[in-house]
């Protein structure tokens, strides 16, 4: 596969869309977009408890920004949008956000959901609804208070399902709930949160514990991986393999045989899919982030407050994806395999700062 553009796909109305390919062939499909760092929560895996300097208030992207910086996304073949944090309903008057993204759909946007803890979630989840979200995706890694308590250092468990719950009976669909499974933390939970899924009907993905960011204090033997989470969950409920719901997704899905619902697993650790990844990533202040493990992005936002058009930004994405080469969990378990791989080998990007 080549790396390059082509001008293949249309908007619903007949515009013209680029699809541009990276340096390995992988096309520019999704983006991530961040709309805060801010988070009421202080998941360790995700926020550093100490060294963190939040973004100024003056350099997080306007919506007036985001919503051009989408635009020009859909325009070089960007087809889904989610939205992300830190935790993005803390965001003030983010569903006027989504209702500006939604009306993208017409130049060939196809899909807009949100990543979210869900702790707000019940107040905004008809709003969000009304406005355009579709699809929502809930971290949730365990539903035992004390440990929820331990892991978030907050006691908002109550709030959470009940945003669960509530966006469950306005319709919508489907609601994902991610769990990343750390041994020693709460992988006793793998279960727990399976019967909870199953009683409620909502998708359940296991993530395997990953080397994001910088502070996390990640260590191997902290992983459980992708097998021992089937087996321990195939050993209550047996499970039969599905596949992943397009080439390019992170999950590989299993269904209960029972009918009892399905399970995704994202191996990125034991089973690294870079070969598929298809996601970019815009930073809540505006930079281009070609990788969850990148220890620099693109300022996009510099362009803009600079004074650049459209086409000049374009180009300036255009050039940045083409050229991506990027790899690091193929790279890392490589590394993992001949015993040199050291998490603290390289500089990463906070994930608070540009979401999963």
């Amino acid at each position: 596969m080549v790396a390059g553009r082509e001008v293949s796909r249309e908007g619903s109305h007949g515009t013209a869309r680029e699809c541009l390919k990276d340096a390995l062939g992988r096309p520019l499909n999704d983006l991530r977009l961040s709309v805060t760092d801010r988070c009421n929560f202080r998941c360790a895996y995700c926020m550093p408890l100490d060294r963190y300097e939040w973004i100024n208030r003056r350099e997080i992207l306007t919506f007036e920004e985001i919503v051009r910086l989408s635009r020009i996304f859909v325009s070089l073949g960007v087809e889904e949008i989610r939205l992300t944090g830190g935790e993005p309903l803390l965001r003030h008057k983010l569903c006027d956000l989504v209702g500006r993204l939604a009306e993208l759909d017409g130049l060939g946007l196809k899909d807009l959901s949100l990543t979210t803890n869900a702790s707000f979630l019940g107040q905004h989840a008809a709003a969000l609804r009304r406005s355009g979200v579709r699809r929502i995706n809930v971290s949730l890694d365990t539903i035992d208070p004390q440990k929820f308590r331990a892991m978030t250092r907050r006691d908002d468990l109550a709030n959470v399902l009940q945003g669960l719950l509530t966006a469950k009976g306005l319709g919508i669909a489907p609601i994902k709930v991610n769990c990343v499974v750390q041994r020693g933390v709460n992988d006793e939970d793998i279960l727990p949160l399976t019967e909870f899924a199953r009683r409620n009907g909502f998708w359940l993905r296991f993530i395997e514990y990953m080397d994001v960011g910088n502070a996390n204090r990640w260590e191997s033997e902290k992983i459980v991986p992708k097998r021992e989470i089937l087996e321990r969950i195939g050993a209550r409920y047996p499970l039969e393999e599905v596949g992943r719901s397009d080439p390019n997704a992170p999950a590989v899905n299993y269904r209960f045989k029972d009918g009892g619902g399905d399970i995704g697993v994202i191996a990125s650790v034991t089973e690294p899919f870079c070969a598929g990844c298809t996601r970019g990533r815009l930073s809540a202040d505006g930079r281009l982030v070609l990788c969850l493990f990148s220890d620099k992005g693109v300022d996009l936002k510099k362009l803009l407050r600079g004074g650049a058009d459209d086409r000049e930004v374009a180009s300036v994405i255009r050039e940045a994806w083409t050229s991506r080469r990027d790899r690091y969990s193929e790279e890392r378990l490589e590394a993992m395999n001949s015993g040199s791989y050291r998490a603290d080998s390289r500089r990463k990007i906070e994930m608070i700062s540009i979401g999963g």
